[in-house]
């Protein structure tokens, strides 16, 4: 077997059981799927390449059948980085289905009575310190009319 075999039967069984796997219900094991199936395309994407030449940079003396193919090379790069955002996106989803697993039969809302109750004790918080904030303010007045009479 060449290396370029040994690579292309490689990428088929990362193609073939990322596909496999991608075709359970759990996110884990669709997300694990993708990841092969996307290193499966990387795999056949770099045998499409051919064999390795010299870099592709065009300079005096250089035979142009004796440079690599540059093209393969970027949609290689440009799959990781898309493999990359993809997988970021799937960590979310997972993460959000298991925390709206964790909340149960409520889901994601947010009960209006719990919310009710916070606010009026916000509410009340709040008057309780503006009265005093008004006593306060009113002794302050009445200490300065005192002071201000004597003078």
């Amino acid at each position: 077997m060449t290396a370029s075999l040994t690579l292309v039967i490689v990428a088929a069984v990362l193609f073939g059981t990322g596909i496999t796997v991608m075709l359970e219900r759990s996110l884990t094991r669709v997300l694990i799927g993708f990841l092969l199936v996307g290193n499966g395309v990387n795999l056949f994407m770099f045998t499409m390449a051919g064999t390795p030449g010299l870099a592709p940079i065009l300079g005096e003396g250089v035979d142009a059948d004796a440079i690599s193919d540059p093209l393969p090379q970027a949609f290689v790069l440009t799959a990781i980085v898309i493999n990359l955002g993809i997988t970021a996106f799937m960590l979310a989803l997972i993460y959000r289905s298991w925390w709206l697993a964790q909340l149960g039969e409520r889901g994601d809302l947010i009960v209006d009575e719990d919310e009710m109750a916070e606010d009026a004790e916000e509410t009340a918080d709040l008057y309780r310190s503006s009265q005093e904030d008004d006593r306060a303010v009113q002794a302050v007045l009445e200490a300065s009319d005192e002071d201000g009479g004597r003078g």
